[in-house]
C-alpha cells in the first residue's frame, strides 16, 4: 500500500497572544492543520483569525505578538526553531504571501518589472539579463498579454487586476512550495476574479504548489478550493472538503451560509447570525 505523501505544512497547537494596553488577546487559540499540494480555504468572519493564521506562518506578526506552537512544520523544518537570517530564506523561497492590494504591495517609484526580478535574483544568484527573462515568462505564465510593455510600467500604471496578477507574478517567481493568498480578489470585479482564480489554479496545478487561500467568500471558496477550514473566534470549528461545504453540520457555519443571498430562494430579510456561546470552545467537527 502507498502510503500517504508527507504534507509541505503542519501545524500544531498554534497560538496567537496581542499584548494591548487592555490587557492579553488571544488571536489564534491552538489550531492544527495541515496543507498538501492542494488548495486549502480558510474563511470566517472578520477577527475571526484567518491573516493572522497566514502571518504567523510566515512570522510576519507585529512584535507586540506572542507565536507558539508545539510545532510548525515546514517541509520537515520546525519554523519556529529557525532564526531570523534563515526564515527570510524560507520567505518568497519556501513559502510566499500574496496580500490583498497591490498598491499597498508594489513600491511605486520602481517598475513592476525590476521588482519582479529583483525577487528572483534575491533568492537565486543571477545576472540580471537571466533575471529579466525570466521575470517576462512569469508575466505570460500570468496571463498577461504584451509582458516587454508591462515590465516597464509603474505600479500607478497598471489597472487592479494586472497589478494583482503581477504580485502573483512576483510571489511565484522563486518557485515557493506553499503560497498563501489573503484575500486576493477582494477587491477586483467578477470578471477580472475569474480571470486570476484561474491563473491561480492553473499554477498551484501545473506547479504542484500548496495553496492556503484566505476568503471571507463561502460559495467562492466552495467552488475554489479543495478543503476549507471555518475559524470563529480564534479556533477552526469546522474543516471539510470543499464540495460539502453547503451540507456543513457546525452551527457557526450553518448561520453563515444561511445568511447569504440566493438566487432560487427570494427572502425579504437576510438572517442575522444568532451566536451560541458554546462555539468559543466546543469541539471540531469535521
Amino acid at each position: 500500500m502507498t502510503s500517504a505523501p508527507e504534507p509541505i505544512l503542519s501545524v500544531e497547537d498554534l497560538w496567537v497572544r496581542i499584548t494591548t494596553h487592555h490587557g492579553v488577546v488571544e488571536a489564534v487559540r491552538g489550531i492544527s492543520f495541515e496543507v498538501g499540494r492542494e488548495k486549502v480555504g480558510i474563511v470566517g468572519e472578520s477577527g475571526s483569525g484567518k491573516t493572522m493564521t497566514g502571518r504567523s506562518i510566515l512570522r510576519l506578526t507585529p512584535k507586540s505578538a506572542a507565536v507558539t506552537a508545539k510545532r510548525m512544520g515546514f517541509k520537515g523544518t520546525d519554523l519556529l526553531s529557525l532564526n531570523e537570517a534563515r526564515m527570510r530564506d524560507v520567505r518568497g523561497n519556501g513559502i510566499s504571501m500574496i496580500m490583498q492590494d497591490p498598491k499597498y504591495s508594489l513600491n511605486p517609484v520602481i517598475r513592476v518589472g525590476e521588482q519582479i526580478a529583483e525577487a528572483f535574483r534575491v533568492h537565486h544568484k543571477v545576472a540580471k539579463a537571466e533575471a529579466r527573462e525570466r521575470t517576462l515568462e512569469m508575466l505570460a505564465a500570468v496571463r498577461i498579454r504584451d509582458p516587454n510593455r508591462v515590465y516597464r510600467l509603474y505600479p500607478h500604471e497598471v489597472s487592479g487586476g494586472m497589478g494583482q496578477r503581477i504580485m502573483i507574478a512576483m510571489m511565484l517567481i522563486p518557485e515557493p512550495d506553499l503560497i498563501i493568498a489573503d484575500e486576493p480578489t477582494s477587491a477586483l470585479d467578477v470578471t477580472v476574479r475569474m480571470q486570476v482564480l484561474d491563473v491561480l489554479n492553473d499554477l498551484v496545478s501545473q506547479r504542484g504548489h500548496g495553496l492556503i487561500f484566505i476568503s471571507h467568500d463561502l460559495n467562492l471558496v466552495a467552488g475554489f478550493c479543495d478543503r476549507v477550514l471555518i475559524m470563529y473566534a480564534g479556533r477552526i470549528v469546522e474543516s471539510c472538503a470543499a464540495a460539502d461545504l453547503h451540507n456543513a453540520r457546525h452551527g457557526y457555519t450553518r448561520g453563515l451560509l444561511n445568511s447569504l443571498p440566493r438566487l432560487d430562494r427570494r427572502r425579504d430579510h437576510l438572517p442575522v447570525l444568532d451566536r451560541d456561546p458554546a462555539w468559543r470552545d466546543g469541539p471540531v467537527l469535521s
